[in-house]
């Protein structure tokens, strides 16, 4: 995984490539995040015989916040193909560095146990935050949030409002600079992906 962020964070990097990278690096972050869900014992008949295995026994929901946790989709995907996939669209406002909702099609109650929060970057923690807050009203009973690269204001913020929910990290990083960006980070995750920036 060290050696796929170093490619990540290269601003060289192409967008096809930077892509690419995002949904491998959550991939193996998605295998740390998932060690605790719980099982349930099955029997499963092979071409030579009856196995006994384990299955999950919680359904598990994919919360990736737009437009940047969208590139995490297809890697969690890989290791959970049978997971409902929900999307709270947010962005930050530039000024007041707070998070705005403009997306949210969950239905009325929820239809998950565990709902694994997408977002490549945990920087001020605010939209980490109201997507859990949102994720909490519907009425999800376990949250984890999986990410890419924190700032430790990010993680102290989301630990602050959120001493339940488990944060599983490829890298933290030194700190936030004064327009809210990780540093040394690698810039706008969502730009990057989407080749706008």
């Amino acid at each position: 995984m060290q050696h796929k962020m170093s490619l990540l964070r290269n601003k060289e990097t192409e967008t096809k490539k930077f892509r690419e990278l995002v949904s491998e690096i959550g991939t193996m972050l998605m295998i740390e995040a998932t060690t605790d869900l719980p099982t349930v014992e099955t029997f499963v008949e092979t071409p030579m015989g009856m196995a006994k295995c384990n299955r999950l026994s919680e359904r598990i929901g994919l919360v990736p916040i737009l437009r940047a946790g969208l590139g995490m989709v297809d890697g969690a995907l890989q290791m959970l193909p049978h997971c409902e996939v929900w999307h709270i669209g947010l962005y930050r406002d530039e000024k007041t560095l707070r998070p705005v909702e403009y997306y949210n099609k969950l239905p009325n109650k929820a239809t998950v146990q565990v709902c694994i929060v997408l977002d490549p970057m945990l920087a001020t923690g605010g939209s980490a935050s109201a997507t859990i807050d949102i994720l909490k009203r519907w009425g999800a009973e376990r949250i984890k949030y999986v990410g890419i690269i924190g700032a430790p204001e990010g993680v102290a913020r989301l630990q602050k409002d959120h001493p339940d929910v488990q944060i599983y990290l490829g890298a933290l990083d030194e700190k936030l600079n004064d327009i809210g960006y990780i540093v040394p980070g690698l810039g706008d995750a969502g730009d990057r992906q989407f080749g706008t920036g």
